[in-house]
């Protein structure tokens, strides 16, 4: 069994720690530099954990546990104006980061006003290529409940933010956590870190059952070994924007332009096989600004081109 380590601290000796977690046949999962301050998440045997957080320890750094890592979320707020984009949006962001998951937040362009809120097919679309979604909603119950329509079709899995609790919005998502409405200052108070750590519990919950329904039919090879290959062409590692490769439960975004680069990634070969074949490439609905990997299952690797061996033969 993995476990999924985050280490926060300085950059001294942070090439020694790369280096011991390739020794236990780790995985480095993302590391995110901002001047001499180092945060790097990995993936490690769970037998060599103690091994890890004592030379993390001995180069001065902290080392938590990450229930979210892995994992790209959406924080949606029914537009960017300051009506309805409040700290308590960046707040549930930023918990989220510290938990290990990728996030971002964007707002709707017509998401105001009780009967005039709307989302749009392209916003779906963009919503969709994330791991899962937080709708962060407002203070008034009977609008809270009317623009429960706006993600009551979208495919990822969804958790419902919100001052009230709200009456018929079950069946359009995935999980509630109620208390949490608009608000002018941060959520800095114990309760309301609870609220937080509550959010936290509910959306690891909803991404432990998309991760139970992937191991019925399990994906043809893990994200983070594509991650790996990926890290070693030249226009990803020259990359310079934050976090070039981001993992998702079934597949990767890569922030390279589609039309440039997606011809010589599916030709790149990992257990024997090209990359187009065993998964789904496609533009990133954000103006090409990266490449969506979607990783096939073993099954329907083997249905499309039967009579070869599988990563697991290998």
């Amino acid at each position: 069994m993995f476990e999924v380590l985050m280490y926060d601290g300085g950059v001294y000796r942070s090439e020694e720690l790369f280096e011991l977690v390739e020794d236990m046949g780790g995985t480095i999962i993302q590391k995110t530099r901002s001047s001499q301050i180092l945060t790097v998440t990995m993936s490690i045997p769970e037998e060599d954990k103690t091994a890890i957080i004592d030379f993390c320890k001995e180069i001065g750094g902290e080392v938590k546990s990450v229930p979210l890592a892995g994992t790209e979320i959406a924080v949606v707020g029914p537009t960017l104006g300051r009506h309805h984009m409040p700290h308590p949006i960046c707040d549930i962001a930023e918990h989220l980061r510290r938990q290990g998951a990728i996030t971002v937040v964007m707002g709707l362009a017509r998401g105001r006003g009780k009967l005039t809120s709307q989302i749009s097919l392209e916003e779906k679309m963009i919503i969709d290529e994330y791991d899962a979604a937080i709708f962060s909603l407002g203070n008034f119950k009977p609008c809270v409940e009317a623009k429960a329509d706006l993600f009551s079709d979208i495919k990822v899995p969804v958790v419902l933010v919100s001052g009230p609790m709200p009456e018929g919005a079950e069946d359009k998502c995935e999980a509630i956590v109620a208390g949490v409405g608009r608000k002018a200052s941060r959520m800095r108070t114990p309760p309301e870190r609870e609220k937080l750590d509550e959010m936290v519990d509910k959306v690891g919950k909803v991404l432990n059952d998309k991760k139970a329904l992937l191991e019925e039919d399990p994906l043809f090879v893990h994200p983070a070994e594509i991650k790996q290959l990926l890290e070693e062409y030249e226009p990803v590692n020259m990359c310079l924007r934050p976090a070039p490769v981001v993992l998702h439960l079934d597949g990767l975004r890569v922030k390279v332009g589609y039309q440039e680069h997606h011809e010589a990634i599916e030709n790149m070969e990992i257990y024997g096989r090209k990359i187009g074949e065993i998964c789904r490439l496609s533009p990133s609905k954000i103006n090409d600004s990266s490449i969506i990997v979607r990783i096939k299952t073993r099954s329907e690797v083997l249905q499309e081109v039967p009579g070869r061996e599988g990563a697991d033969d290998t």
